[in-house]
């Protein structure tokens, strides 16, 4: 093949777009478009994830495409079908995308026989199967799936732009290795290129600025950056923080110490383990707050560590501690932020967020925002526009940063490896 290019991250070498010809051709997308909806009248509240793979889809105008995609999962509100997603969709593109109340069975079939070039077709949400629920095995059981099996026969090219689902191993992210062609989408590649322009060559100083409940995540997130130096420093906030201040010897009190006990379950023990020996080898580039905002009685009350132990809620960095961290990120080159400061949803506790979001604003450093709450935050403040990059994915954004494989770019480089030949002359499905 001439002139291929390929995304190469970690150790992995993955197809993309450029490397296939659709024109003609039958493609499986998988793609994250989950997004927050009022539960009542299922309207949508942000259609940023929808927003983002109209890049891929205007890469395949010319082919039959079958969108795969979840809503939420079983037993929440939220929980509902692709219907809403399919007109939304078609609203933003300005062509029809047509809907199927099925998955993989007969009616799905028949829409998809239907189908010719340049129409798209969105099966009803994959998470209403029972196979994408429960497979949860390797790749090579996933692929004997009717879910894989059924689809795959149908298709000729699988192209995976759920990044935001990259880090979970289910039949419609990683079932179709070894029974098609699997290259990553326009959004997918993105992600991994901006991600890797802050972890391989990150213009210093560099700062992780960690926040959150998900405290084994970010443990494990300052871990891989510290020991591969890629960070310079750190600075804990949130959760993060919390845990890090009470085993650098401030006691933060039963309160804070049981919230982090429930949070974590049975992560608990082995992320105090972690977090310990991260402090023991790493602390002089951990930079903890000086100072905490404590909620007593519903209000905001700043105390210098010296005051800890405290029976309250600790629910936000300090306002010394706030300057310190906004003044350092001003004179970052590289940011890597995720999770927020404290209970932004208290307006009184949101002030840590949002002073840091705003010096990262205007900060001239190149800027990852991490998914989930951070990215929603950054949104909703229509600051995204200042960002290097504000991910589409929590979990998964998290997981790459700490350096862990992520399944569905896994199965992306097997394969690459499998149909490592000139598929771009390949005659459509018949």
């Amino acid at each position: 093949m001439k002139n291929r290019k390929r995304l190469e991250w970690s150790m992995a070498k993955v197809l993309t777009l450029d490397d296939v010809n659709v024109d003609g051709k039958t493609v499986l997308l998988r793609v994250d478009i989950n997004s927050p909806m009022d539960p009542s009248t299922k309207s949508f509240l942000d259609v940023t994830r929808i927003r983002a793979i109209l890049p891929t889809l205007q890469r395949l105008v010319k082919a039959k495409v079958i969108i795969m995609a979840h809503q939420s999962r079983p037993g929440k509100d939220d929980f509902t079908s692709t219907l809403g997603h399919a007109r939304e969709l078609g609203r933003l593109l300005g062509r029809q995308v047509k809907w199927v109340d099925d998955i993989h069975g007969p009616k799905a079939m028949a829409a998809i026989e239907s189908l010719e070039a340049g129409q798209l077709l969105m099966l009803n949400n994959v998470r209403m199967d029972e196979e994408e629920m429960t497979s949860k095995a390797d790749m090579n059981a996933m692929a004997e799936t009717q879910f894989v099996q059924n689809l795959a026969s149908v298709a000729d090219l699988f192209v995976n732009d759920a990044f935001a689902c990259a880090h979970r191993s289910t039949p419609s992210i990683v079932g179709f290795a070894s029974m098609l062609p699997c290259v990553a989408g326009e959004l997918m590649g993105n992600e991994l290129r901006k991600l890797d322009m802050a972890l391989e060559t990150p213009k210093r100083p560099c700062l992780a600025v960690l926040g959150g409940v998900k405290v084994d995540d970010s443990i494990l997130v300052a871990e891989n950056m510290l020991r591969n130096g890629i960070a310079d420093e750190v600075w804990p906030t949130g959760g993060v923080a919390n845990i890090l201040l009470d085993l650098a010897g401030f006691d933060i009190g039963e309160v804070n110490r049981d919230f982090l006990k429930n949070e974590l379950k049975e992560a608990w023990a082995p992320t105090v383990q972690r977090a310990r020996d991260l402090l023991n080898e790493h602390g002089s580039k951990i930079h903890l707050p000086v100072d905490v905002a404590a909620n007593i009685e519903g209000n905001r009350v700043d105390l210098p560590l010296a005051d800890l132990p405290l029976e309250a809620p600790l629910h936000d960095l300090g306002l010394a501690s706030i300057r310190y961290l906004s003044a350092a990120i001003k004179q970052a080159g590289t940011i890597i932020l995720n999770g927020p400061a404290g209970v932004f949803e208290i307006t009184d506790f949101a002030l840590g967020t949002i002073e840091i979001l705003n010096a990262c604003a205007e900060s001239n450093a190149y800027t990852v925002m991490g998914g989930g709450h951070t990215a929603t935050l950054v949104t909703k403040r229509g600051i995204a526009h200042k960002m290097g990059h504000v991910s589409t994915g929590g979990g998964a954004c998290l997981d790459y940063i700490a350096g862990r494989p992520l399944p569905a770019v896994v199965s992306l480089e097997q394969s690459a490896v499998a149909f490592g030949v000139d598929i771009t002359a390949a005659a459509p499905h018949e």
